[in-house]
């Protein structure tokens, strides 16, 4: 069948209702689409059979995560015709069951079915989260255990190859997109810019939750002169921010737990800083969260809440959290609108005195964190295999176009434990910090 891309386009095009903004390289080496656009390589007929049982993104992404889909040329130009095409067309998009009403979506299904060959659906990549049947209750302390060391425990030298010397996996802070504008320069500016909007100073205490491996809680404590407790729930991070703790000579000044945000009953603290762990809390227990941190903190205590947030829907309860990356790479996360997140945190107590935006700082972050991938690409391979390294190139360069294209966007929410005074101690002048 030496036509097998030129059908595999025109398939894909009459499911669609309009053209393929790509090219398509098939099995059988033949080619079709637009010379010059990046190439999407079908390298067996069972990438068919996974689109076809699990239309979508998550076929889509057992596809690319198995080896048989490929990109050739530019991944993010790729990535952001595919997201465009199949899964952000929008609240009024078509939904596949009114889709496969009209005739030549029908017809179009039939044919790839033909050309992909009678077959078993096939097996998930074994990189994909297994999860119990009859799981009732998301959240509880055994599956966000469970949730987080399947996305952290991949092992502290493949998080290396990815996130520099820094080892900060959150959105880095950009003065300049400049290309001699360093990774570990950016992430220290954040830790630093968290630091300054707490009004950190000598003989606090902080709490760091979801301390990741120990930068935080190493950079407040040596440039501020904090004392620090952070908690993760990850054993290899623990491990891996304890050695960093010694090796800077701050094991007075900061303990490292592994250790469950519901557990924490030793305040009060003067500080808390949560970059990128809300993302992880989920909503029915976002409101607790955001009360457990108030508690745990003393009037005029401030909380720094660093969190992905996604566009609001005009209706909510069409939410859906995204396939691949709950089967992928962060099972059970959900994200919300940042107005929800500011709500709840007032709801909790808190005073909300600052958002700042930094949605553009994070995809130069994570085409940053790409470009360390693929320079050490055998390395990443070698520590956690070819499926999950591919699991984080892509998660990490759709993630890029999705900040890039305001799909989904990241903020620092800067929040007070005011006391029934009113005197919440904050400067009378606006972002004094930056």
């Amino acid at each position: 069948m030496a036509d097998a891309a030129l059908r595999l386009k025109g398939f894909v095009e009459q499911l669609l209702g309009e053209p393929l903004p790509m090219r398509i390289r098939a099995w059988d080496g033949s080619q079709a689409g637009p010379p010059g656009a990046p190439t999407l390589v079908v390298r067996n007929r069972r990438a068919l059979r996974r689109l076809l049982w699990k239309p979508g993104e998550l076929g889509l992404a057992r596809a690319w995560v198995a080896g048989d889909l490929d990109v050739e040329g530019d991944l993010y130009t790729a990535l952001d015709a595919l997201s465009g095409l199949f899964w952000e067309r929008g609240e009024d998009a078509r939904t596949l069951a009114q889709a496969l009403r009209e005739p030549q979506v029908r017809a179009a299904v039939r044919g790839l079915v033909k050309l992909a060959g009678p077959a078993l659906p096939p097996a998930p990549p074994r990189e994909e989260v297994r999860r119990p049947r009859g799981r009732l209750h998301l959240h509880t302390r055994r599956t966000d255990r469970h949730a987080i060391s399947h996305h952290y425990d991949v092992g502290n030298d493949f998080y290396e190859t990815v996130l520099g010397p820094s080892m900060v996996y959150s959105c880095a802070y950009w003065e300049s997109s400049a290309p001699d504008t360093t990774l570990e320069d950016a992430q220290r500016d954040k830790l630093e810019l968290v630091c300054r909007k707490l009004g950190l100073s000598a003989g606090q205490r902080l709490l760091d939750v979801g301390c990741g491996w120990g930068s935080m809680a190493v950079h407040a404590a040596r440039e501020h002169g904090v004392s620090v407790v952070g908690i993760t729930l990850s054993q290899e991070q623990a491990a891996y921010a304890r050695k960093r703790v010694a090796e800077e000579g701050l094991t007075d000044r900061v303990e490292i737990r592994v250790q469950d945000y519901r557990d924490v009953h030793d305040g009060p603290y003067d500080a808390i800083s949560s970059i990128g762990m809300a993302e992880h809390v989920g909503a029915e227990r976002y409101l607790e969260y955001a009360e457990n941190l108030h508690a745990l903190l003393k009037p005029g205590g401030r909380l720094l809440n660093h969190q992905i947030a996604r566009r609001p829907h005009r209706d909510e309860s069409a939410y859906e959290v995204d396939e691949f990356i709950d089967a992928y790479v962060f099972p059970d996360g959900e994200l919300a609108p940042v107005g929800t997140t500011v709500t709840q945190l007032e709801r909790a107590g808190f005073e909300v005195r600052d958002v700042e935006s930094i949605r553009e700082h994070y995809a130069l972050t994570l085409r940053r964190w790409v470009a360390n991938l693929e320079a050490d690409w055998p390395r990443a391979v070698r520590l956690t295999g070819p499926g999950r390294a591919r699991v984080w190139r892509l998660y990490m360069a759709a993630s890029a176009v999705s900040f890039e294209r305001n799909r989904i966007g990241v903020n620092q929410v800067l929040a007070v434990r005011t006391p029934g005074s009113g005197v919440s101690g904050m400067p009378l002048r606006a972002r004094v910090w930056n």
